[in-house]
């Protein structure tokens, strides 16, 4: 009774295989089989090849969430160049109130406002890379994988601890020595991360006329940065501009000079770099395998038995 009751299960079973066994006598190596294998094998090969590179790239993951930080204090990275000397140029950063907070925080360097042609050729390439950027948004993530955390080239200390307000550079000579014409070669808040490129940097603006107001509205995200090379807690910024003419006659009233005003965003931006996981690259290696040889199996067998 039992061997019955086995048997009918093993039978049970049997009709159950949906890969059915042929047998050895109806099997038959062909010249069309050889070649169907041999363009499936390759393609194979190179499906696979092509998924190792996909496995091996990244990803940036954003994520937001409010920021609790209200301690710490914000450090202003900045590296600006104006076409005056610097006995006649007086730098102050003032808090909401108006109060100042820092005036001696800024190194001055005599340097010639005019480039050489190498420095206005990487001028050009920076301005270059930032329309890009407005176009290409993805560059973006290019930017922060290729981040490297090294010790950046000696410069002067060019930072300003401040919680936050507004800094400006104004005339201390008469206004027929005004020239207000500046560039800015860099401008960044937090921690400076090498190869990062800011919206404000190499922006260059000419004025012709002495009595010129310029204005920076510079909107900060706080930013955790994570990649597989650094990590770091900057700050992103978004930035408006503004400029015009000082003509009191003509009721455009103001104070000459260059104002950079900025606010804290309360959202805090992380930016991670994320990977496939192995599990994944293999569920699609075997998706890719398995599924070009029973492809190619199925339409190698309709192709027999039409010529049977």
């Amino acid at each position: 009774m039992r061997r019955l009751t086995k048997k009918k299960a093993l039978t049970l079973v049997k009709e159950l295989d949906a890969f059915p066994k042929v047998p050895e006598s109806y099997v038959e190596s062909t010249a069309s089989g050889g070649t169907v294998s041999l363009i499936a094998f390759t393609l194979m090969a190179v499906l696979a090849f092509l998924e190792f590179f996909v496995y091996r790239d990244t990803w940036m993951k954003y994520e937001y969430e409010v920021d609790k930080d209200f301690s710490s204090k914000l450090r202003i990275n900045v590296d600006i160049t104006v076409a005056m000397r610097c006995q006649y140029i007086g730098a102050d950063v003032l808090d909401l109130a108006e109060t100042m907070v820092a005036s001696d925080g800024l190194k001055y360097e005599p340097v010639n406002f005019d480039l050489s042609p190498q420095q206005r050729l990487w001028h050009m390439t920076l301005l270059h890379i930032q329309e890009r950027l407005k176009v290409e948004h993805s560059l973006q993530d290019v930017i922060f994988k290729a981040a490297i955390k090294a010790v950046p080239p000696a410069q002067p200390e060019r930072s300003i601890p401040h919680p936050r307000g507004h800094a400006h550079l104004a005339a201390l000579v008469s206004h027929d020595t005004y020239n207000f014409s500046h560039r800015i070669d860099h401008l960044s808040f937090g921690e400076a991360i090498p190869g990062i490129i800011s919206p404000l940097d190499g922006t260059e603006k000419i004025s012709v006329d002495p009595n010129h107001m310029f204005q920076y509205f510079i909107t900060i995200v706080p930013t955790k940065l994570k990649t597989y090379k650094v990590s770091a807690e900057t700050h992103q910024y978004s930035v408006t501009e503004q400029d015009r003419a000082i003509n009191h006659a003509a009721g455009s009233h103001g104070v000459s000079g260059i104002f950079m005003k900025y606010d804290i965003s309360s959202l805090m931006v992380k930016v991670t770099e994320q990977h496939m996981p192995l599990w994944q690259f293999l569920i699609r290696l075997c998706g890719i395998i398995g599924g070009i040889f029973s492809t190619t199996a199925h339409e190698l067998n309709h192709f027999l038995l039409l010529i049977i």
